[in-house]
């Protein structure tokens, strides 16, 4: 049947996926140029940790924050995986990024499994 194959897929590609999410509010001014960033440089180096197999960028549309959020997702295979990013790469990254945009960037990170019902 049809969707026990959907239901086998998803508990073989999707089970304990690990997704980091960082959360971005930006100042209006640095909007353009972050977006800018981010689709040239900073989710090519992210991707290029090998830590991940797979990113995306969202708009929050309701956000109660002043100025623009977006929701950056990256997607990890193991918890062993992620925890390679942090040990490995994230300082640098991250001091990339603080290096960049200064004060006009709050960010905070949450980190998630993904379960199968």
């Amino acid at each position: 049947m049809i969707g026990d194959r959907v239901s086998s897929y998803r508990k073989t590609t999707f089970a304990h996926m690990i997704l980091y999410n960082v959360t971005c509010i930006l100042d209006e001014e640095i909007h353009s140029d972050w977006l800018n960033w981010m689709r040239t440089k900073h989710l090519q180096d992210m991707m290029d940790t090998g830590c991940f197999v797979s990113n995306r960028v969202l708009k929050v549309l309701d956000s109660p924050n002043e100025g623009v959020t977006y929701c950056v997702q990256f997607i990890a295979e193991t918890m062993e995986k992620y925890e390679e990013y942090q040990a490995k790469f994230a300082p640098a990254l991250r001091a990339d990024t603080t290096t960049r945009f200064a004060d006009k960037l709050v960010k905070y990170r949450t980190v998630m499994e993904s379960i199968n019902l």
